[in-house]
């Protein structure tokens, strides 16, 4: 299962054809965007337009640009292909995705911790590829300067689940950084993307 997955694009014109490029041109089965595809909601229906063109599903969660409300959900109801996961568990191949978007510096969550408690049950022996906006705590996904800014809360569920793969964006300055928890491998794919293959 190869996928291109990508975070913080907020609409900027040439970096999304060249991710649309490379999701029609190469071997990808679907699309992972870890949220900010926008700006403040600014180009989303664009952006979602283009991907739901190359014929791949384009699975979404918001960042801190698309979290207003209903914003994402509202714009996505229109791209069949284009799937909002916020908060959801989606079924790939032999995969669970899990996706929680939003946020920003917060260092807990507890919306979060509610949703977590259901996946414990429900996951925890499955295949998990965790996707989230915010990076997760003291890793080097989440260094703004000398300070760690990620989210304590998606750090205790990776080490308690222990996911396949952690994928999150929001913070421009590490992006390309790859880490691990225990087993757990972390990417921030940044706006360029990259393009994961999992077994």
């Amino acid at each position: 299962m190869r996928f291109l997955t990508f975070t913080d694009l907020h609409e900027d014109k040439s970096t999304l054809q060249e991710l649309v490029t490379r999701a029609t041109k190469e071997d990808v089965d679907f699309i992972v965007c870890c949220g900010d595809i926008s700006t403040l909601g600014r180009g989303l229906r664009n952006v979602l337009t283009k991907f739901a063109a190359t014929g791949k599903r384009f699975y979404v969660i918001p960042g801190n640009h698309e979290e207003a409300g209903t914003m994402l959900d509202d714009a996505v109801a229109d791209f069949p292909g284009c799937i909002n996961f916020h908060t959801k568990a989606i079924k790939v191949g032999d995969y669970i995705f899990l996706g929680y978007g939003g946020g920003g510096f917060s260092f807990e969550d507890p919306a979060f911790r509610k949703i977590a408690r259901e996946w414990y049950g429900k996951y925890k022996e499955k295949k998990i590829v965790l996707v989230t906006h915010q990076p997760p705590f003291g890793t080097k996904l989440d260094l703004l300067g000398e300070r760690h800014v990620g989210n304590k809360d998606f750090r205790k569920f990776i080490e308690r689940v222990k996911p396949k793969l952690a994928i999150s964006g929001h913070l421009h300055e590490t992006v390309g950084s790859v880490d691990a928890i225990g087993e757990t491998k972390l990417v921030n794919p940044g706006w360029d993307g990259m393009i994961i293959e999992l077994n």
